[in-house]
């Protein structure tokens, strides 16, 4: 015996009512839904992007904290590329030292060296100079470059070269950057020219630390401390502020005490020798 299976529906129609098509009022109402999800989704998207860039933009706008009583001795780097400046201004404002861009590579020169040199020298500031090194260029030809560029300025502060991944040569060996670098610092040693190396936190890891210990240091880095090891000066800031600088420069500190200043200036202040190879042709104007 089978039991009644009659409904008084005839069979498939509740399938034939579910697959239906949409009235226009259910299709306009179906299209709004969906239009609003997508702009909800593109709003939140678009929240969550400034939300990113604002949280990033602080952290590269605002520096870390460096305490004036610990670090009281304060510096600036410079090249062309911060243009026309007054000097006097920049050392009104409390800054003592500063870096200039001399050279880059085995024949770039930086084309306000000497203009920088002579008002930074006459506005009563410490000098160094600063060379960029090429991953890719022997370290020999880096050095005569930087050499011809300096003449025979006094410097305060020496010799740094910049050591860094950022614009340079990509597929270098980790060992023949170290072996060029080695070069040039050798070569400029032997001029009796004191050289401080700078990098950013990567760089002092990937190429200084384990090869070129007991060097002075100069780190880029903005977190409160550089690194665990000794530095000499801390850049801390690209987006400094400075009377006398139309837009943004570099800010850095030296480590130490006003009286180990001092005491670091009596130990880094050059003259050149005379030249100790015909190759080095001196430009004294």
């Amino acid at each position: 015996m089978t039991g009644n299976t009659s409904s008084g529906n005839p069979p498939g129609r509740e399938t034939m009512e579910q697959e239906r098509p949409l009235t226009p009022a259910e299709r306009r109402r179906t299209k709004i839904r969906d239009i609003r999800m997508v702009l909800l989704f593109i709003g939140v998207s678009a929240m969550l992007v400034v939300a990113g860039w604002s949280a990033y933009n602080w952290y590269i706008k605002t520096p870390p904290y460096v305490d004036p009583q610990r670090y009281p001795v304060r510096g600036i780097d410079l090249s062309s590329h911060n243009g026309m400046l007054s000097f006097e201004g920049v050392r009104e404002d409390g800054i003592e030292f500063v870096f200039l861009k001399a050279s880059e590579g085995a024949d770039f020169r930086d084309t306000n060296f000497r203009l920088n040199y002579d008002k930074a020298r006459k506005a009563d500031l410490k000098v160094g100079a600063y060379h960029y090194f090429r991953f890719d260029k022997d370290g020999v030809s880096q050095a005569l470059n930087l050499l011809r560029t300096i003449g025979a300025r006094q410097l305060d502060l020496g010799i740094a070269v910049d050591v860094e991944d950022a614009g340079n040569a990509r597929g270098v060996p980790r060992d023949s950057i170290r072996e060029r670098l080695s070069e040039m610092i050798d070569y400029l040693n032997l001029r009796g020219y004191r050289v401080t190396i700078y990098s950013n936190r990567d760089g002092y890891y990937d190429y200084l630390k384990e090869d070129f210990r007991g060097f002075p240091l100069w780190i880029c880095s903005f977190q409160s401390v550089p690194i665990n090891d000794d530095w000499t000066f801390w850049q801390y800031y690209h987006h400094g502020k400075v009377k006398g600088i139309k837009g943004e420069v570099d800010l850095n500190v030296f480590s130490g005490s006003r009286k180990e200043w001092e005491e670091y200036l009596r130990q880094s202040t050059v003259t050149p020798r005379p030249a100790v190879s015909s190759r080095v042709s001196e430009e004294n104007e």
